[in-house]
């Protein structure tokens, strides 16, 4: 169960333990060595502190959101699985990700020409770029980047552009993420994007989060011809692998050969540390107990 309390995390101490508070029944705990930033801002609670086996970690109202050891697991797979099953996509609008990963994959397909990234809270951006600098790199230097500090949600209702793909870094339903969650906002993005284009966002671990992913996979399917999951392994989100969203109006999409996607890999030049062609081709196969909650 989430727990409801949303409490921040006083007196974090080094040598103390961070102790994640996402759910009600079980708790994540992280040693800490360093405290580099510990500050509310407008909208949440932002800590960044040192630890010995992940390194720096952002936590977000006492939730972990990023790590510096497994980063490139959740943001090699948000970004690469669609934008290599799109296999044309040169506009791409992320919502969240102020840690900047997200942002710098997406630019290293130079395919890409423009990366529109709407992030509710500067702090974060700032914070990250300055403790967290091996995560974003230079992609806010990029001159393809387009930083816009708003409401995601008043960004998608609103916006006149168009994209090939959005991407949803968001944080779990709860506080400034909730509204990235309801079918408004889904049904903002369907309008967002050009024809076969692609949605894809964070959806909650799915042994620990069932009904979030019923609620998304109803609330999608409502604006989406095409509504699914696929899962990545990460270590720091504690019970299991991760689920991603996935919504297209391309029935296809989802199902572009392995051979069509080693092509489009290879000549993207990635160099990856998760991601793999043949990754891509099965991380849409999903276990019985998480298909059972997908009606």
């Amino acid at each position: 169960m989430t727990d409801p309390t949303g409490a921040s995390a006083p007196g974090l101490q080094i040598g103390g333990w961070f102790k994640e508070k996402l759910y009600r029944d079980v708790r994540q705990t992280y040693r800490v060595t360093d405290v580099l930033f510990h500050e509310r801002s407008e909208h949440q609670d932002v800590v960044i502190f040192e630890t010995p086996v992940y390194g720096r970690v952002l936590a977000l109202d006492d939730i972990v959101q990023v790590t510096e050891k497994d980063e490139f697991v959740y943001h090699e797979m948000l970004t690469h699985v669609p934008i290599l099953a799109h296999g044309k996509a040169r506009d791409i609008l992320i919502i969240g990700g102020g840690d900047g990963g997200i942002l710098r994959e997406c630019l290293r397909h130079k395919s890409v020409k423009r990366v529109t990234m709407v992030e509710i809270d500067r702090y974060v951006v700032d914070m990250c770029l300055k403790h967290m600098p091996s995560i974003p790199q230079k992609a806010f230097d990029d001159k393809r980047t387009n930083l816009v500090i708003t409401d995601g949600a008043k960004f998608v209702a609103e916006t006149k552009d168009r994209y090939d793909v959005i991407i949803v870094d968001s944080t779990d339903p709860v506080g400034p993420g909730e509204v990235l969650f309801t079918e408004e906002f889904y049904r903002n993005c369907k309008r967002s994007l050009k024809p076969g284009g692609i949605l894809t966002n964070q959806n909650g671990v799915p042994f620990m989060q069932a009904d979030e992913i019923t609620m998304t996979y109803r609330r999608r399917k409502k604006s989406f011809k095409d509504s699914g999951f696929y899962v990545a392994a990460i270590p720091s989100y504690y019970g299991g692998f991760m689920a991603l969203g996935w919504a297209s109006d391309n029935t296809k999409a989802r199902a572009v050969p392995l051979a069509t996607i080693k092509k489009r890999f290879h000549a993207a030049k990635l160099k990856t540390k998760y991601y793999t062609p043949e990754i891509h081709a099965g991380c849409f196969g999903l276990p019985a107990f998480v298909q059972q909650h997908i009606r």
